[in-house]
């Protein structure tokens, strides 16, 4: 890992970037969910990490993409997200009457959904986990601390979907970014456990089902 000034000088204008950018196009733009998330969101979040890490002389695995701990990864995300798996299923039995997992959500496909689903999680969990967290990390030597510092900075990412895309109440923004926060927590402590990324998109995806087979 670089000396301490240049990862905080990264993170700092990494998050910055991803604050103000991604807050403007929410406000900006709405183009079709698949657009947005498997080509712009990447390009947006993930091609800026190709510059941090050629000038910090460091490759994919200091973000947690290896196969290093994989298993141990797989297993920890899918103990921790078992009860969204359970809530997931109830939902799904209560929305239809039944064990429907063919049906649509509006006018997309359940694999349509899990596709979306995959995508979003690989590009946040890539950018907030494996390099904000892992690099603060590195330098504070807490844990709690830069999980704390990196799930504010997840939480403000999404003050403008919950306002602008969502358009939310005063009273339900505030319960959205108590779960967005919470989920942003036990991300970075799972990260933490494994260094392997796969381990939080593995979560992300079993915290968002329930959302979507609800909704």
């Amino acid at each position: 890992m670089p000396g301490k000034t240049i990862v905080i000088k990264h993170v700092t204008i990494y998050a910055a970037y991803l604050l103000v950018i991604w807050g403007f196009y929410r406000v900006l733009f709405t183009l079709p969910e698949e657009v947005e998330e498997v080509v712009i969101k990447p390009i947006v979040w993930l091609v800026p990490l190709i510059y941090f890490l050629g000038q910090e002389k460091l490759g994919l695995s200091s973000l947690g993409v290896t196969f290093k701990n994989l298993f141990s990864s797989i297993y920890l995300s899918l103990g921790l997200g078992s009860i969204f798996v359970i809530e997931a299923i109830i939902s799904n039995y209560l929305k239809y009457g039944g064990f429907n997992f063919s049906a649509n959500i509006g006018d997309k496909t359940i694999l349509y959904a899990l596709g979306i689903s995959l995508a979003t999680a690989v590009s946040e969990e890539i950018a907030f986990r494996g390099y904000l967290f892992n690099r603060l990390w590195s330098v504070i030597k807490g844990e709690w601390a830069a999980n704390l510092i990196t799930t504010t900075a997840w939480t403000l990412m999404h003050v403008p979907m919950a306002i602008f895309i969502m358009k939310l109440s005063p009273g339900e923004i505030v319960v959205y970014l108590i779960l967005i926060a919470a989920f942003g927590i036990g991300s970075a402590f799972v990260f933490a456990r494994t260094k392997n990324v796969t381990a939080s998109i593995l979560l992300h995806i079993l915290w968002s089902w329930p959302i979507i087979l609800f909704r």
